[in-house]
């Protein structure tokens, strides 16, 4: 079925079947990557706390650099930037917050894009269809055998559906993504204020 309406779709329908495979691309490299993202981060500030206790900032680092994603290296920031003050780690974090969200979030738009655009390739699809019919009409008049205005009429039908199909999907693969960096940018501003407290209890007291 699917190289008969490849047939019967036009260019236009190559065109909306290399968009979808994009979108396919897009979404499952960025299902993958989240999860990678999120850790356990009650789990991880528990081991710097306890690497920071002994003041042993080298230890506290390496753990932020074996530990993967966003929450892990706002933790490493934070200790980098440890005797600036509470001030002046959270000015820290809230920089490199800047910096992690746009990671989370990259390609995103372009699979919103594509939601967008597919019904609208879809239409052109269809107003290409009908200008063939209309085509086949004026050379061949009302007479025109159905055969020859089927062609039109396919390539209507076709690329209509294939824009909507396309488009329905990405846009609920779009929100379900939009939902995890949601998360996980919720996940980092709570690790923030817990690793600003962390660093703030575990400061050593000033020499007299």
């Amino acid at each position: 079925m699917l190289p008969e309406l490849l047939k019967y779709g036009g260019a236009m329908m190559w065109l909306l079947v290399l968009t979808g495979a994009v979108a396919v691309v897009v979404f499952v490299e960025r299902l993958l990557h989240y999860p990678r993202e999120q850790i356990n981060s009650v789990e991880f500030l528990n081991g710097v706390r306890n690497v920071l206790k002994r003041d042993n900032v080298v230890e506290a680092l390496s753990i932020c650099e074996a530990t993967p994603g966003p929450v892990a290296r706002l933790g490493k920031t934070a200790v980098l930037n440890r005797d600036r003050g509470r001030d002046g780690v959270r000015e820290a974090l809230e920089e490199a917050g800047l910096v992690e969200v746009p990671r989370l979030e990259e390609r995103l738009n372009l699979l919103a894009t594509i939601a967008q655009i597919a019904p609208i390739m879809g239409l052109l699809g269809t107003v290409l269809g009908f200008i063939e019919v209309f085509r086949v009409l004026q050379l061949e008049g009302v007479s025109a055998p159905a055969s020859q205005l089927a062609g039109g009429v396919w390539q209507a039908l076709v690329c209509t559906a294939a824009g909507l199909a396309i488009s329905i999907p990405c846009y609920a693969g779009y929100n379900y993504l939009v939902n995890r960096v949601n998360l996980i940018v919720i996940e980092m501003e709570k690790s923030s204020t817990e690793v600003l407290n962390l660093l703030s209890d575990t400061r050593p007291p000033k020499a007299p």
